[in-house]
């Protein structure tokens, strides 16, 4: 078999777990891209690339032209974007002797773009999935490669339908070393019609609306749930008593309401419920300025979350 030289661009728990999975291939690692400055532990990208002697190089560099003849001079055969921070100039990416490559989160074409994880959680998709393609001068538009599809559980939050599509992209990232080294790489172009590229909008511009249906509310809340770790969306945002609070742990009841929607009802232990357009949506866990606490330190039954006004915008994604 044929030892390439890759290059790895990457961020994250997902160039970590990318890292990984070169370091115990046969092939070699050139150097690693990466923008977390400063990050030397282990569980950084960066800090795993300077444990195993891989040469670390600063992420703003692939966004220059003249990085293609880096890529060159290194005899780079596959580059690798996970997570990766810049859209990186055609000239990088046809350098590579074989091509480049991402590792996309979502499903392609309908789900191109940022954050696939969180938007198909807030949907309320049945099914997602994780593709590897390749790279062109688009964002996400290249050649399909390699892609698998798993389901979305009804709890799932944003952290843990992101941990699925890392563990279902690895054996992709492991069937493309083994038919680059053949030079047998897959290529399917995507089909245009069914392309829907997501930017870094939020729903309601991150405003809960208790008006839609509980499952809607929920669905919003758990798309948002990467804790304990940063979020890429913002948790939702809810106003009470002129406090901004954001509903960080949610779930249905299946209780029905025809109370008011935002009504506080009454307290269960530590949590809440709120009157959301069908049911009441059980709330657990909320932030008040830097503080997490259980819900029913922060609400008080008897209370109403404020509603947005119609010059807050629509819900996004209808």
């Amino acid at each position: 078999m044929t030892r390439l030289r890759v290059l790895l661009i990457g961020e994250g728990a997902a160039g970590v777990q990318c890292l990984h999975t070169l370091a115990v291939s046969p092939h070699k690692v050139v150097a690693v891209v990466t923008g977390q400055a400063g990050a030397m532990t282990g569980a950084t990208l960066r800090g795993m690339a300077s444990r195993l002697g891989y040469p670390v190089w600063p992420a703003v560099q692939a966004r220059e032209p003249a990085f293609a003849d880096v890529l060159k001079r290194e005899r780079v055969d596959l580059l690798l974007n996970v997570d990766g921070l810049y859209i990186l100039p055609e000239a990088v990416v046809s350098a590579p002797g074989i091509g480049s490559f991402n590792l996309h989160l979502g499903p392609l074409p309908r789900y191109a773009g940022l954050n696939a994880p969180c938007w198909a959680i807030y949907r309320g998709e049945h099914t997602h999935g994780v593709t590897l393609h390749w790279m062109d001068a688009g964002i996400d538009t290249g050649a399909l490669a390699y892609a698998d599809k798993f389901p979305v559980d009804e709890d799932e939050t944003g952290l843990t339908l992101t941990g699925k599509c890392i563990r279902a992209g690895l054996p992709l990232l492991r069937d493309l070393l083994t038919d680059a080294a053949r030079q047998n790489v897959p290529s399917q172009p995507q089909p245009r019609t069914l392309r829907r590229y997501l930017g870094r909008e939020l729903p309601h511009q991150g405003r809960l609306f208790w008006s839609e249906p509980a499952a809607r509310v929920v669905s919003f809340v758990r798309a948002c749930d990467y804790l304990p770790f940063h979020s890429p969306w913002c948790p939702p945002r809810a106003y009470l008593a002129g406090r901004q609070i954001a509903i960080l742990k949610a779930s249905l009841t299946g209780e029905p309401s025809d109370a008011a929607p935002g009504t506080v009802g009454r307290k269960l232990g530590s949590e809440i419920l709120v009157s959301a357009q069908d049911q009441w949506v059980n709330v657990q866990r909320v932030r008040v300025g830097s503080s997490i606490i259980a819900a029913a330190e922060a609400i008080r039954p008897g209370e109403r979350f404020a509603l947005p006004t119609p010059a807050e915008g629509l819900p996004a994604g209808r």
